[in-house]
This record gives C-alpha cells, structure tokens and sequence, in this order.
C-alpha cells in the first residue's frame, strides 16, 4: 500500500476559498484536467487485477459476522466495505470476525453525511456529521481499513451549489481532514444523487481543492450513467480514484423509467468500463453495491465479476460490446 505523507502545514496556512474563487474555479480549463502530480496522487502500480469486495449489507443479515465474513470469503470476495458502527463492541466483533475469515475491511462507509450534511446551514447538523466521520475514520483505524466513504454535499431547496461547496470544503478541511491524516486514512469523496460535482471536471477541481493525498475519489460506476458515461469519468479523474462501487443502471428511455439492475443487465459499456480501469492502472478494490442474497446469488456475483475483470460482458453469453 502507497505511503501518503501529511499535507498538514499547507493545510494549516491555506485559508479557504472564496465564494467567487469556488466558483471560477469550478470548471477548471483543459489543461488544469489533466492527472495530477505522482507526489499528490499515484497512480496505482501496473500489474494485477482490482480486487473484488462486496458490501456488507449484501450478505444475509440474519448471520452472525463471523458467519458473513466467511460466507463471503467461501463464495469468492477479497474484501469487505462495512457501514459505520457505533458501538465499540459490535466494531471490534466485527474486526475480530474479518481476520478470523482473512477477509480485509479495506473500506468503511460513512452513514451520516445523508441525514446530516456537511454543507447544512445549521451548526447542529454539521456537528453529527462530523461526528459521524471521525467514527468512521475511527472504526477504519481498527479495522486496517485504508478509506472512509463520503459525500461531501448536498444540493438543495435550501442550500445553493456555491454554499455546498464552500461550506462543505471549509469542514472537511478545519474538522475533518486532521483527524484523517494523523490516521493515515483517506477520504474518499463519491460522486451521487446529490446534485453536487455533476461532471468529472468538478470532481477533479473538488478533489484536488484540497491539496492532499488523504482526499482522493471513491468512484460508483452506476451513479453517473444519468448524466455521463463511467469509462469518461474514469479517465478523466485518472490516479485520483482509490475505490471503485460497482452497480448497473438501465434507463427505460421510451416509457420514462429507471433502475438499477444486476451487474451486466443495464445500459452500461461494462468492457469499455474495464479498458479504462486498465488504462488509469487502477488495481484496488472493486466492491459490489447491489442488492444482496443468498450463496447462489453471491455466487453469481463473483462468477459476474470475474468476467469483467477478464474484459468480458458480466453475463455469460450475452454478445461482447461493439
């Protein structure tokens, strides 16, 4: 794993940016696009297939982790991306369970930034946020888990896209990020239905606003197909993305309806999507965000996985993309 040296002293004299500053530099120009400098993001060593992983809630719930964990581990994942756990008991029976099956938390995601956004006008709901990521970057700590999950924002009736991101910017940097970088944890900002960094040129000025190697990209292949393509996503955000969520999407165009569908059944180039992962050298972890089931159906993922890695459509004998 990469070793990411502290930004902390640029961080502790780099005010935050001006509502007008945000907003020219929003959209950077071509050139400013482009991947940034190994010192500030590497890129991910040539050589080796991502990773599969699988998020927690996708297992049967009614196990024990202990059994999850192995269940998971049997069927075929590498890893596993958990939620935040507030208690420190079920933390650690969770931690205990992972190296019991050696099955690596590589990722934890964070569970408030919805229900309390970071770019709130109200200091109440700002304080749980950041409450909840510090014990996510907490819970990562334990877990040897290298990234917390976040969604930085969120746009609303009440809360402007300037205000989403000075704000949001503004408590990542003073509250969030020290705590980040004293653990060693990255935080990995993923692009959603927020109505916030609606194209990869924002996330790349986003991102890179921070100057640190502990904000980097989590990217969710399924969240842009509305407005965007991922294989463009991927290569225009290039050694800035740590993660990976996999999840199909299928747009019903004629009837004006939508879904999210099993991995290889919706509209999306998954062999362009594979080209570009290797293009950017992208090794780490591919997690699966879909809707969970039993050993059979955990085992169909893998199997569906496993032929996108190998550059081939996720369903066997579905015809390979033009």
């Amino acid at each position: 794993m990469a070793t990411h040296s502290s930004r902390r002293s640029f961080l502790k004299h780099a005010g935050v940016a001006s509502a007008a500053a945000a907003s020219a530099t929003l959209l950077p120009s071509p050139d400013a696009t482009a991947a940034p400098a190994a010192a500030a993001h590497a890129v991910a060593a040539p050589g080796g297939a991502p990773k599969k992983a699988v998020l927690i809630g996708m297992l049967p719930k009614e196990l024990p982790f202990a059994e999850r964990f192995a269940l998971a581990r049997e069927v075929g994942f590498e890893g596993m991306e958990v939620n935040t756990v507030d208690s420190p008991a079920e933390a650690e029976a969770m931690a205990k369970a992972a190296q019991s099956a050696k099955l690596p938390i590589h990722s934890v995601m964070n569970s408030e930034h919805w229900r309390s956004p970071l770019s709130s006008s109200d200091p109440a709901v700002v304080d749980k946020s950041v409450k909840g990521m510090l014990t996510s970057i907490a819970n990562a700590k334990l877990f040897g888990a290298e990234t917390v999950l976040l969604v930085p924002a969120v746009v609303d009736a009440k809360t402007s896209y300037q205000d989403a991101w000075t704000r949001s910017r503004r408590v990542i940097t003073e509250r969030i990020l020290p705590e980040a970088e004293k653990q060693g944890i990255i935080i990995g900002i993923e692009e959603v239905w927020n109505k916030f960094l609606l194209s990869p040129l924002e996330m790349n000025a986003y991102v890179d606003s921070f100057k640190s190697t502990y904000v980097q990209a989590y990217f969710d292949v399924g969240n842009v197909v509305f407005y965007g393509y991922p294989q463009d996503w991927i290569r225009t955000l290039g050694p800035r993305i740590k993660k990976v969520h996999l999840k199909d999407f299928k747009q019903e165009r004629g009837k004006g309806s939508y879904s999210f569908v099993h991995l290889g059944e919706g509209d999306i180039d998954w062999q362009d999507v594979r080209k570009a992962l290797h293009e950017i050298g992208y090794n780490g972890y591919v997690t699966t965000e879909i809707k969970g089931g039993d050993k059979a159906y955990l085992s169909d993922v893998v199997a569906r996985i496993d032929r996108f890695l190998a550059g081939q459509p996720p369903v066997a004998g579905m015809a390979p993309s033009v």
